[in-house]
């Protein structure tokens, strides 16, 4: 069971504090972790409260390892010793930590702070050979990395369904909802009796003040949304040009194909992510998911393909390329690249007559249309394109925490970044113009005389008059 708490000034932390202690005290030898996404806010919001709170002739606790250990007697009389352990997670980086842990109890505090692959894998970590409840307890606020993924399990409960991998279907009994905000914690409000003032002068204070999970906060892409950026799959033409573009690293490969219409409207129709990957087997999933009638221009590629490695002097662009999958260096200009990209999202006139047409014709179709569009099964890379939030330092560019969503947006980036040209309608030849250029007689001139001109002349050289 999931539990779900929201709106800033709810007393989220609090709860979550009281529910790790009451968990230890009800079941003793249980174990609990609570986790944040960053160090400092772990030991401000948790670890010092809770060392507060519990006696410490109760309780132990081993600052190296950031966990506390309370010590009771079982119904048996037997001494048992229950810990909460502290814990924070940025992303892949930590994911090799948590590999492998067994928690009975988890606690993600602020969770959208945390990416759906964070989640997931920490999730993995619910189990036990034990008697011991199994709860995955998740708090936080409207905004951040996480938002739409929360919004989607908890608000919108809409879930996955797939009826050939019924292993990754999603149980709606499994995810529960409870709404809290300001006006609940009244001892906070006695307190502080200016925080609601403070809550709505926030730039998002909407989503702060009454937990609106309807804005969404501190995204780069604002601009983006399903319903004017995603449709669904249709028969591109043949003629129209068609690129890849890819981003590479151990943790995740992602690639796109790309198709561009007569407007140079740019549609993302497929795509590809997997994780471990090595080069020969990334070269394979691009050969695989490369169908017939995809006949590539281009791949973009990232730039450090081109980094030789020390052992062979080979780079990895060499081994894709001799493997008859020929890529392109792609620019690396992040702050370039991502504001293409999010000008691409925006309309621009529809006259294509083939989409014109796909739409409904003249008369329903919409006279501008996104110059970046994705076919609705290309869902992970467009949603990490929504999820993806500006960065601090820099609000022209994209933050590159959690480093798990970046991929995605950095395949897209590399697309966009590079200068595609519009398709052009063929050029039907008229029939016979061929044939005719190897007549005798063409314009009365025969095919060598129509074709160079004839002989050499005085004039033709400059001699004579």
């Amino acid at each position: 069971m999931l539990w779900r708490c929201l709106a800033k000034g709810g007393g989220k932390s609090h709860a979550a504090q009281r529910l790790a202690i009451w968990y230890c005290l009800k079941y003793p030898g249980i174990h609990v972790l609570i986790i944040r996404a960053h160090y400092p806010e772990l030991l401000a919001n948790h670890i010092e409260p809770i060392l507060r709170i519990v006696p410490p002739e109760l309780a132990s606790y081993n600052g190296s390892e950031h966990r506390l250990t309370i010590t009771l007697d079982d119904d048996k009389g037997k001494k048992v010793k229950s810990q909460i352990q502290f814990g924070h997670f940025d992303g892949v980086n930590s994911e090799n930590e948590y590999q492998g842990q067994s928690h009975d109890i988890i606690i993600m505090d602020e969770a959208t702070q945390f990416s759906e692959r964070s989640f997931r894998h920490l999730a993995a970590c619910l189990r036990g050979d034990n008697d011991f409840p199994k709860r995955f307890y998740l708090t936080c606020n409207p905004g951040g990395v996480g938002h739409k993924w929360v919004k989607r399990l908890f608000i919108e409960r809409k879930f996955k369904s797939d009826p050939k991998h019924p292993d990754k279907n999603e149980n709606p009994d499994d995810y529960s909802f409870i709404f809290a905000k300001a006006e609940d914690n009244t001892i906070m409000l006695e307190r502080n009796p200016g925080y609601l003032s403070d809550i709505s002068l926030m730039a998002n204070s909407d989503a702060m003040r009454y937990g609106d999970w309807d804005i969404l906060a501190g995204s780069y892409f604002s601009n983006f949304s399903v319903a004017q950026n995603v449709t669904k799959p249709f028969r591109i033409p043949e003629f129209w040009n068609r690129y890849r573009s890819f981003d590479y690293g151990l943790d995740m490969f992602v690639c796109c194909w790309w198709a561009v219409d007569e407007d140079g409207r740019c549609w993302c129709y497929r795509t590809f992510e997997r994780d471990n990957l090595n080069i020969p087997d990334a070269v394979n999933a691009v050969k695989q998911h490369t169908l017939p009638e995809d006949k590539i221009v281009v791949t973009y590629a990232p730039p450090d393909m081109w980094n030789r490695q020390r052992e062979t002097g080979k780079t990895t662009a060499d081994m894709f390329n001799t493997a008859n999958v020929p890529i392109v260096k792609a620019d690396n200009n992040r702050v370039q690249g991502h504001l293409i990209l999010r000008t691409m999202l925006d309309p621009i006139p529809l006259h294509d007559e083939y989409v014109i047409k796909m739409l409904g014709g003249a008369e329903n179709a919409p006279k501008a249309l996104p110059a970046l569009m994705f076919f609705d099964n290309t869902e992970d890379v467009y949603e990490d394109i929504a999820s993806i939030q500006a960065d601090e330092k820099n609000p022209d560019d994209c933050a590159k925490d959690p480093h798990d969503i970046t991929h995605a947006v950095d395949a897209v980036r590399y697309f966009c970044i590079n200068r595609t040209l519009k398709t052009e309608q063929p050029v039907e030849e008229e029939e016979g113009l061929l044939d005719s250029w190897y007549d005798d007689d063409v314009e009365g001139q025969d095919y060598q005389t129509y074709m160079t001109g004839g002989e050499i002349t005085a004039s033709y050289i400059g001699v004579g008059a």
